[in-house]
């Protein structure tokens, strides 16, 4: 089966193309080839749906597998929760549960459920009561701002751990230029969310390519000269569908994230409140924070306090590409029993 399905919003990706045409025509022209071999290429069935462990108010935990003691892989709210549970041959979920532990995965569901939601209250009204449901403490291992999530929640119930990966805390560390440029994007986009009490994923795409243009350029012109039979053109494939895909945002969290994280960094200056408590990063159980090198979605710089690990690889390569093996090995060390 074949469609197509863009990279969006797509007057933005061919305003960056013809940005870099001015100084780099010849990436340019293959990044353009790439959109087109993106465009055309064939798609398999989607994503798979894990099993339901457990749900509350429309969210859900899913069944990845494993026995012992859980471990909740907490996604993002934005794009699809899949990116850590991707296929057979790369899922984070999968790698866990081959821990001895039992793994499962934040499936947020329908964003139209969650309109009236900041950030703050997923935490509080949709993860926690998750969290207390399974009757004793889990570990929590948060992508990205489900990261951010998970620390909140580790301040308002019992956990036996907590794991960020790539996940944003001190946001006044990131450089200026993209804190202006979200700035500006959520200045203009806010009127029209407003309307809907949502903002879309076509802006918040917008909002990632912003931080790294030319990497967004460069990668389709790579593309470009992949096989397009080939595993690797496969998964390129898989991962921009997915990073072209997801719920709209909620309009207070979508103001919460731009305003108050971006824009104040409560976080990092210890003034976000959820719930009724002040959230902190200084935890009372076993943290652990792994960073990419060369992400620049969520720098290194930008994470919570405690015990790091780097590794080279980028906001997405992390997870699900050829550096995943040295996240999972980070892992299985912090997740084993007697640490």
């Amino acid at each position: 089966m074949q469609h197509e399905r863009a990279p969006r919003p797509l007057p933005l990706f061919l305003e960056m193309v013809r940005r870099l045409g001015e100084s780099d025509p010849e990436t340019a022209r293959k990044a353009l080839k790439g959109l087109a071999v993106y465009e055309q290429a064939e798609r398999v069935a989607g994503h798979r749906k894990r099993p339901i462990a457990a749900q509350h108010k429309g969210v859900c935990l899913r069944e990845i597998g494993g026995s012992g003691a859980a471990v909740i892989l907490v996604p993002s709210l934005i794009n699809p929760p899949h990116i850590l549970d991707l296929d057979d041959d790369v899922s984070l979920g999968k790698a866990i549960a081959g821990m001895g532990r039992r793994a499962l995965l934040v499936d947020w569901g329908d964003a139209r459920k969650r309109r009236d939601l900041n950030v703050g209250d997923h935490v509080e009204q949709l993860l926690v009561p998750l969290l207390r449901g399974l009757g004793e403490p889990a570990a929590l291992v948060g992508y990205c701002l489900g990261g951010t999530m998970a620390i909140a929640a580790a301040n308002l119930t019992q956990v036996e751990r907590v794991a960020t990966l790539a996940a944003p805390w001190h946001f006044s560390r990131y450089p200026e230029a993209s804190r202006t440029s979200l700035q500006d994007l959520w200045r203009g986009s806010a009127e029209a969310a407003a309307r809907f009490q949502l903002l879309p994923m076509e802006v918040l795409q917008a909002a990632f390519w912003s931080l790294d243009p030319t990497r967004t350029a460069s990668k389709f012109a790579k593309f470009a000269d992949a096989d397009p039979a080939g595993d690797e053109a496969r998964r390129f494939v898989t991962l921009e569908d997915w990073a072209n895909d997801g719920e709209p945002l909620p309009l207070p969290a979508a103001r919460e994230l731009m305003e108050d994280f971006f824009g104040a960094d409560d976080p990092g200056k210890g003034q976000w409140c959820v719930g009724g408590e002040t959230i902190t990063d200084e935890l009372s159980v076993p943290v652990l924070h792994c960073t990419a090198t060369s992400d620049r979605i969520t720098p290194g710089e930008t994470a919570a306090s405690g015990e790091h690990r780097s590794i080279a690889a980028g906001h997405v390569g992390m997870i699900v590409g050829s550096a995943r093996g040295v996240l999972h090995e980070a892992l299985g060390d912090f997740l084993a029993p007697c640490r």
